[in-house]
């Protein structure tokens, strides 16, 4: 089995970093703005004081020195790397969990919260009819979950000790967000806000059913177990559609 530990989050940390920073010199030429922005939602996600940081999966992977060179960001490009920020660090939490199916629940609702955040971006600067309505429907959709997850976490703290499975667990979502991240940081550098929003959310998508599948390999409880198939089998058709827009935009 493959086990996590410092030495692998410290490089993962550095890629990430360095994708960042340099996605952030990256020029655009987008400067509109739509004054009918949706209000923002959710600002941040509860996260656990308690966390052992010499021991966490988050032990030296800060992301609040990722964001600093944003000088040449457009405006687009700065709100979808801020976002980023915020959903890596909730996702983080989620990751130091000792329980699966708690890990996937903190884990998967700041993926969420993340995913509305970048929606409500599309909203502000997009100006495709298509990714307008996705973005509505992501926001709708993932709305109601994010209020399941809230719920659920209020009755099932994590546990104390680790289970058998948390190791290769917390392994698999660390090489997930490794892969779904790179892939995100080049889409919302896209200079065209509806295709940024498009590269974007695609990786974005993908990396929620890395997660559910994640949790149908490791989580025991009936409901998160549930909600990890219902968010696959709604991803996968979402994930479809972005494809093919992509293409036929020249993305």
């Amino acid at each position: 089995m493959k086990m996590i530990n410092h030495s692998h989050l410290a490089l993962l940390s550095a890629s990430i970093s360095a994708a960042l920073l340099i996605s952030a010199c990256q020029p655009a030429n987008e400067n509109a703005t739509n004054k009918n922005a949706a209000p923002a939602t959710e600002e941040a996600v509860a996260t656990d004081t308690a966390i052992d940081t010499a021991t966490s999966p988050q032990a030296n992977h800060d992301m609040s020195a990722m964001s600093t060179d944003t000088e040449h960001m457009s405006v687009t490009h700065k709100a979808y790397n801020d976002s980023m920020v915020k959903m890596h660090d909730a996702m983080m939490v989620g990751m130091n969990y000792n329980d699966p199916d708690t890990a996937f629940a903190q884990g998967m609702l700041g993926h969420h919260i993340g995913a509305v955040e970048m929606a409500e971006i599309q909203l502000k600067y997009g100006t495709d009819k298509e990714m307008r309505q996705l973005a509505q429907e992501i926001i709708d959709a993932q709305q109601s979950e994010i209020e399941q997850m809230q719920s659920w976490l209020a009755n099932h703290p994590d546990t104390a000790e680790a289970t058998p499975d948390t190791k290769a667990m917390q392994q698999a979502y660390a090489d997930g967000m490794d892969a779904m991240h790179d892939e995100m940081m080049a889409g919302i550098a896209d200079p065209k806000p509806d295709m940024a929003f498009a590269r974007g959310m695609l990786p974005h998508h993908k990396g929620a059913v890395d997660m559910a599948e994640v949790e149908l390999k490791y989580g025991k409880d009936a409901e998160m177990r549930q909600l990890a198939q219902a968010v696959i089998n709604a991803q996968q058709a979402e994930i479809e559609q972005m494809q093919n827009w992509i293409a036929k935009n020249g993305g």
